[in-house]
């Protein structure tokens, strides 16, 4: 690595939600800024006004504070590089437009979309692709085939036009990307890519260029869906005698068959998350789920995208990272090549993992919000019991209710499969002797009801069965949950005295 102070920068389009490929993009450029000192700046490319989508913006920035992946400079956070927004930035690119013309490596063209598209029709009748770059350009209407006067007289009069890069005609050009090693291109293959409009706008690719030149970028990590884009940046470097950045482009993330791009449509149809945040469309109103929505903890979504195109290398197996861990351990050198297969279960799995490593009185918080919106009271010492006892098993917040309602409702009815099991002839009458034993135990704990109740049972010579089976199924309303005596000590003396009297009316 050179003294140069890295500087890395994440440039999203505002053209809807952030797909997690995205936050991928991003936590990369984050961890590899963090671990050499550098800076993680967010620009956002919103040259093309025709696809911009009211509230992406704010979408992007609240997605990577949500990760816990914050920008050092960009929007709301300005410094010497700004502004951040391209449309802000519009007055500087004719600038360097006109260099690029004045030094022979631009040109202006005038051809109408319509005389394109003939010309394309043409080719294809012939069974040939039509592409502008050095063995038509002569042919077409531009300010290399007319002559200069024209071309003034036509810019004055207002004509639309664009200005063209002009491709080296044949040359091999040397690429070099810090994931996919060195590449060579024939520049004779290239067309002449659009770089400015007569509008005063730039395309994608001027604008790249001239903001991270201006903005002092380093290195560009970005999705491999910019390489073939790659001989045109390298060649506009060239052209405007600055020194190119690195370049290194990121795998894709796959769809969970393993081929073809992950999409929303993969999400919608297999039932997970592909967008950090929920998104609602504010032209169809249409909503998409999110994974913050969906309860999922920011820790196990970032250790989850982190190891989709990347590991730690010298064979360990390790799979659970904290954001200080990945920074410490990510390098360019151990990103993949190849596509990552997206899988739904194993995100569950690290969610599974950073729920049994979250904090219990933040976690009945969290519960007691939950039980609020339910209109049901509770206090945070007694979410504090119930999460400890049903933690092990939940993967989500919403699991502590759906595995754990019994904890503050009484249930309504009794799985019938379990009634028909449980509930004999004569298990009224044991329940009986049962709600005697629990009216006399004073302390009412678990370890000391359990001793009553047990000691019981084996005096009496009854089956474990006759006796734990109905216990369960008049406090739960199903065989399932935790040790039967710490849900009857949880939810009291008196509560469970009324659920086992219940029970007997109902069943």
């Amino acid at each position: 690595m050179s003294t140069e102070k890295v500087r890395v920068r994440f440039a999203p389009s505002p053209t809807g939600p952030l797909h997690i490929g995205g936050v991928r993009t991003a936590l990369f450029n984050y961890l590899f800024a963090k671990k050499h000192g550098g800076d993680f700046i967010l620009r956002i490319e919103d040259t093309d006004q025709a696809r911009y989508v009211e509230g992406a913006e704010e979408y992007i920035i609240e997605s990577l504070n949500w990760c816990n992946i914050p920008f050092d400079e960009g929007p709301g956070k300005e410094k010497d590089a700004g502004p951040y927004r391209q449309s802000e930035r519009k007055g500087l690119y004719r600038e360097y437009v006109e260099k690029l013309i004045a030094s022979g490596n631009a040109y202006y063209a005038f051809d109408t979309s319509e005389e394109l598209d003939q010309h394309r029709a043409n080719h294809e009748a012939e069974g040939k692709t039509f592409i502008y770059n050095w063995h038509n350009r002569q042919k077409l209407k531009n300010s290399l085939s007319l002559p200069e006067a024209e071309v003034k007289q036509k810019i004055e009069a207002g004509e639309t036009y664009v200005v063209r890069f002009k491709t080296p005609e044949d040359e091999s050009l040397s690429l070099k990307d810090e994931i996919r090693g060195d590449m060579t291109i024939e520049t004779k293959i290239l067309d002449d890519k659009v770089l400015f409009k007569s509008d005063g706008m730039p395309t994608y690719h001027l604008a790249n260029i001239v903001d991270d030149h201006l903005m002092k970028i380093t290195h560009v990590i970005r999705g491999e869906e910019w390489l073939p884009s790659l001989a045109l940046h390298v060649l506009l470097y060239r052209a405007f005698d600055w020194t190119a950045p690195k370049f290194a482009h990121l795998p894709l993330i796959l769809k969970p068959q393993g081929k073809g791009k992950l999409s929303k449509r993969d999400g919608d149809k297999m039932g997970f998350p592909v967008f950090p945040l929920e998104w609602k469309d504010p032209k169809s109103g249409d909503s998409s789920s999110g994974y913050r929505e969906e309860g999922y903890f920011p820790e196990a979504v970032v250790n989850m995208l982190a190891l989709l195109g990347w590991n730690a290398g010298g064979g360990t197996e390790k799979e659970i990272y904290t954001l200080e861990e990945l920074t410490q351990a990510f390098t360019l050198e151990h990103v993949s090549k190849g596509g990552s297969k997206f899988d739904p279960d194993k995100t569950k799995w690290f969610q599974h993992h950073y729920m049994q490593e979250a904090n219990d009185e933040e976690l009945a918080k969290d519960l007691v919000r939950l039980l609020e919106e339910k209109e049901i009271s509770t206090s945070q010492e007694y979410a504090v019991k119930v999460v400890a006892l049903l933690k092990e098993r939940a993967t989500f917040l919403s699991d502590f209710w759906d595995m754990g309602s019994y904890f503050f409702t009484a249930p309504e009815n009794y799985d019938e499969k379990a009634a028909k099991k449980a509930w004999k002839e004569d298990t009224s009458e044991l329940m009986d002797a049962v709600i005697q034993l629990l009216k006399e135990t004073e302390d009412f704990t678990a370890e000391n009801v359990q001793e009553k109740v047990k000691s019981w049972i084996t005096s009496e010579g009854i089956g474990f069965g006759k006796v734990m089976q109905p216990f369960r199924l008049s406090l739960v309303g199903a065989m399932q949950g935790p040790d039967v005596f710490e849900i009857a000590a949880a939810i009291g003396k008196d509560e469970t005295i009324n659920r086992l009297k219940r029970a007997q009316e109902k069943l």
